[in-house]
This record gives C-alpha cells, structure tokens and sequence, in this order.
C-alpha cells in the first residue's frame, strides 16, 4: 500500500532528485533543494523534517512505484520467460525515464546516511525479489530455468547482473542507451539460466 504523500511532497522528491543527480548526496541540503523550488527553506521544512526524510521518502515512493509497476508487468498468461523479461524491461524503461532514482540508489555516501536508509535500500531490493522469487521459481518448475543452481543463488547471480548494469549506466553518467543495453543483458541471462 503506498504511503500517502502530498503533490507538494512529490514535487520536492523530484527537485530532490534532480539535484541528487546533478551534484550528488553532498549537493542535496535543504537550502540547494529550497533554491531548486524557488521557495524558502522553512517552506521545505513544513513538509519535510531532514534532509534524511526525503532521501527516505524518495526510495520509499521507488519501492513502492516499483510494487505496483511490477505487479503490473507480470500477467498470469506470461511464460516465466516472458515474465522474468517484462519485470526489468519495465525498470529499464522507468530508469530511463527518471535517472536520478539510480543515482539514490548508487551514491557514494548514501548508504552511510542512517539506519532508516539503509532500511529503505533493503525494502526496495525486497519488492524486487517480491516479484522476482516466484518467477524464478515457476521456471525452474516448468524446467524453462535451470535447477543446477538454487532459486536463492540464480536471484543474486540475476540481481547482481542488473545491479551492475545500473551502476555502470550511472558511471557512464547515463550516456548509453539502457533499455538496448538492458535488453541485450536480458537476453544474456536468460542464455545462461535456461535449461538446453
């Protein structure tokens, strides 16, 4: 269930990440995010505590898009492998619609924020394997997927890929084309976890 933010809060959340993606964690103070809304730092406050609320509420409002954007992509009528594509030929697609949540979630400097952060990176990695498990697990039982490997085990080697995808198209400060270069990651997996 998503938690209940105002238009003022969404609005926020974006200049947020706007500015996390233009000058990083360190860029992101409540008197740079009141200079990007063209309003008074008191006026942020009113609607946001700390500088840690936002970035809260910033991967809180991605896990839970993420939630319902998934839950979306994955019909029942999809093969598990037409379901494990449409699951991150969506995040590819969202991704590249709304870069600054890929540099939330890969900032240097981020992670050591709060305990509150950390927590909120962990939820969203959750909604991931939320949807990701049961796919998994339905291939391996159609014998589509392999069973040489552990559901637990091809989730973090699937995980990982696309982490690293994300991390590299951050790096590369969003220059290449990720939903090709996704696609293509997409299909490389599914060469490997596929049963001949």
């Amino acid at each position: 269930m998503r938690v209940a933010i105002s238009d003022r809060q969404l609005e926020i959340i974006e200049a947020a990440g706007k500015i996390l993606t233009e000058s990083g964690v360190s860029g992101l103070t409540i008197k740079n995010l009141a200079k990007e809304m063209q309003f008074s730092e008191s006026a942020v406050y009113r609607h946001f505590t700390s500088k840690e609320e936002i970035i809260v509420a910033f991967l809180n409002y991605l896990a839970e898009d993420m939630d319902e954007r998934f839950a979306k992509a994955i019909s029942p009528t999809l093969t598990p492998e037409e379901k494990f594509t449409s699951i991150f030929q969506n995040q590819f697609s969202f991704f590249s619609s709304h870069p600054y949540f890929v540099v939330a979630v890969f900032s240097d400097g981020l992670m050591e924020e709060s305990q509150r952060v950390n927590e909120t990176i962990l939820k969203i990695m959750g909604v991931k394997m939320k949807h990701l498990k049961p796919i998994i697990i339905e291939g391996q039982q159609k014998k589509v997927f392999t069973n040489a490997i552990t559901t637990e085990e091809l989730i973090h080697i699937v995980m990982g890929a696309m982490r690293l995808q994300m991390f590299k198209w951050r790096v590369a400060n969003f220059q290449f084309d990720i939903n090709r270069n996704g696609n293509n990651m997409i299909q490389s997996i599914l060469t490997i976890i596929k049963t001949k």
